[in-house]
């Protein structure tokens, strides 16, 4: 069990739960995200045919990815703080818990482990990084997809200043988000083998803040920090909030826009057929010459 505590599973899980009968409305990002995942498998030339979808309690990534990747037996699992303290999903289809944030599954049991903006709710990012690694297959792939960077970085800009102005002062509202240069560090800390991280940037426009704290109530995407404040924001907050995002990032039809920051992580469990660095002093050709330039030497 982590000693790392950032996250509420409790609460996580519970908004999921919440947003569950209406997610549907609310899907887009993930569905688009999930695409873009499955047009990177494309680009890789191999099939994978055990697969973990992790950290996800819907089936839009098995669904939206489709014949891609040549996945044969797609697995699901999801995160929880504890067994007992929440009911699984009413479904028939009910995902494998990770209690814990530990991959109880057997080392080297999957192909493929691949993750759509889910991981931005793990407490242990480091450790649920090495675990992964532990369970793919020599050779297997880990595909990610989380929020990072500037996600939403127009509403944290407008609560902030709200609460300040109103309260007198600012807590904790809206997710510590990594970015994509200690995303790529991770993934080298935790062992794997041609590490890659990018992101995309996807800009949504709504008609007011409002519609914007729907779409993330809709999306089960809203605050669960651990140390946040545990009563109801005060109206005053909201209504200031909602003015200072109208007047600072408004566009020309007169709505305001949303950021969406997606990172991709990308490693392979390690194998002898990859390719590796050579030795220092065994390079058989000069940077210099590739360059056409002449070799300076340094005293």
């Amino acid at each position: 069990m982590t000693d790392i505590y950032i996250f509420d599973h409790n609460s996580v899980d519970l908004h999921r739960q919440r947003a569950k009968p209406g997610f549907s409305n609310h899907a887009f990002l993930f569905e688009e995200v999930a695409d873009r995942l499955g047009d990177r498998l494309l680009d890789i030339a191999r099939s994978f045919p055990t697969a973990l979808n992790l950290g996800s309690n819907h089936s839009i990534l098995s669904k939206t990815l489709g014949p891609r990747g040549g996945i044969e037996q797609f697995t699901s699992s999801m995160f929880k703080r504890t067994s007992q303290d929440n009911k699984s999903p009413d479904t028939t289809d009910i995902p494998i818990e990770i209690v814990d944030e530990i991959l109880s599954f057997e080392p080297q049991s999957y192909d493929l482990i691949i993750s759509n903006l889910c991981l931005h709710w793990v407490n242990d990012l480091p450790g649920a990084l090495l675990q992964t690694n532990r369970c793919l297959k020599p050779n297997g792939l880990f595909l990610s997809a989380m929020f990072g960077g500037e996600t939403l970085k127009e509403l944290r800009a407008a609560l902030m200043e709200a609460e300040m102005e109103v309260e007198g002062g600012v807590s904790p509202r809206v997710s510590p988000l990594i970015d994509v240069r200690d995303a790529g560090a991770l993934l080298q800390r935790a062992g794997f083998a041609l590490p890659v991280a990018d992101y995309d940037r996807i800009e949504v426009s709504y008609a007011s803040a409002f519609e914007l704290m729907k779409e993330l109530r809709g999306m089960g995407e809203t605050n669960a920090i651990h140390n946040r404040r545990k009563t109801f924001t005060r109206r005053e907050t909201l209504l200031k909030a909602a003015q200072i995002y109208q007047e600072r990032f408004q566009d020309k039809e007169g709505r305001i826009t949303a950021t969406f920051d997606i990172i991709y992580l990308a490693g392979w469990a390690p194998h002898s057929s990859q390719q590796q660095p050579l030795r220092p002093g065994t390079a058989t050709s000069r940077l210099a010459d590739f360059l056409e330039t002449n070799e300076t030497k340094i005293n």
